[in-house]
């Protein structure tokens, strides 16, 4: 059973993949308006993926038994 913490850094995780992935389409990208639009998504994730950190130093320090897990 994964505990709320686990779950929360295996989002994490999967979102920065999504990040590295819309950071090499924008890379690639000659439509300067796909591109645009990429980069603002990517902040855009930077954001969550910034308050899912947070969330999960809140959890860990309520539950400190699961920090590191």
């Amino acid at each position: 059973m994964m505990t709320v913490s686990a779950q929360v850094k295996q989002t994490i995780a999967s979102l920065k993949g999504t990040r590295a992935t819309l950071e090499s389409f924008a890379d690639i990208e000659q439509n300067d308006q796909a591109e645009q639009i990429l980069y603002k998504n990517i902040t855009r994730l930077e954001g969550v993926i910034k308050d899912m950190e947070n969330r999960l130093s809140v959890l860990e320090f309520e539950e400190p038994q699961y920090k590191g897990f």
